[in-house]
């Protein structure tokens, strides 16, 4: 199908992303004939403490490699780090997905090992890199309270692995009356779902009365464990993009708009 005849025309979706990042994905939505409707299920503040993340920022040189876990580690760590001199040339670095690794390029890293499809920790350590790390010393880059089963399954295999924390996420507060009007006159027809964390979140924000609407919305997520998930809450209709990039997420609502009545899930 060509893209060029594609169209959102008619299509308002929801974006959950935090506020600092959803602005692309909105307008990339408005181009192609939809109404971007932006409601953060999540923002990025600054970690407790920063004093253990610096700590190890000041000594990267005795690291083997330093793995970035998202677009906000990226952001929130290379501030700091370009300070201290930037990156060590034998340290290795590493990014769980594609749109990690941009970030870093952005940022003028060029030598970054990261997965070309699947594009979650377990796609990551399946990377033949990954196979033989004992005695390698490693450095999660990730916000506080992120998922260990990385940390753990590096560990098991014998490296030694730390974490950087350089940012927490929140829930907003947010007064979601005019968005459950916006539900209840039929403006809103999909919603793009990108982390677990904001998955709960916007259950939470929308009470008993509106989460029924988003049960029965189609949910456009960017992981099996979000699509996991969003099941186990009673979500029916959901859309797996190929991975989290604008692109991806756009080609998953051109196919919720050709094929809306067959639910994907």
């Amino acid at each position: 199908m060509c893209e060029e005849n594609l169209s959102l025309k008619g299509l308002g979706v929801l974006v959950t992303r935090p506020e600092q990042q959803a602005e692309p994905l909105c307008q990339l939505i408005e181009e192609y004939g939809g109404s971007a409707i932006p409601c953060p299920t999540l923002c990025i503040a600054e970690p407790r403490d920063w004093t253990p993340a610096l700590v190890i920022f000041d000594r990267l040189a005795d690291y083997d490699l330093a793995i970035f876990t998202s677009v906000n580690a990226v952001d929130r760590a290379l501030p700091p780090i370009q300070e201290r001199g930037g990156f060590p040339p034998r340290l290795e670095l590493a990014a769980i997905g594609q749109a990690t690794a941009r970030a870093l390029e952005q940022q003028g890293v060029t030598r970054c090992l990261h997965p070309t499809q699947g594009f979650t920790s377990e796609s990551l350590l399946a990377l033949p890199r990954f196979q033989n790390i004992a005695g390698q010393r490693i450095v999660i880059v990730r916000g506080e309270g992120g998922r260990e089963w990385l940390a753990d399954t590096l560990a098991a295999r014998g490296a030694g692995v730390d974490r950087a924390e350089v940012y927490r996420r929140e829930r907003p507060s947010v007064d979601t009356e005019a968005l459950l009007e916006r539900w209840e006159h039929g403006e809103i027809g999909a919603v793009v779902i990108t982390s677990i964390e904001s998955l709960q979140n916007l259950f939470a924000m929308l009470g008993a009365t509106g989460q029924p609407y988003l049960r029965d919305t189609p949910l456009v997520v960017v992981s099996t464990r979000i699509r996991h998930s969003a099941a186990e809450q009673g979500c029916h209709h959901l859309l797996l993009a190929r991975e989290a990039s604008n692109e991806a997420i756009i080609a998953a609502l051109f196919d919720l708009t050709t094929n809306s009545s067959t639910p994907v899930r």
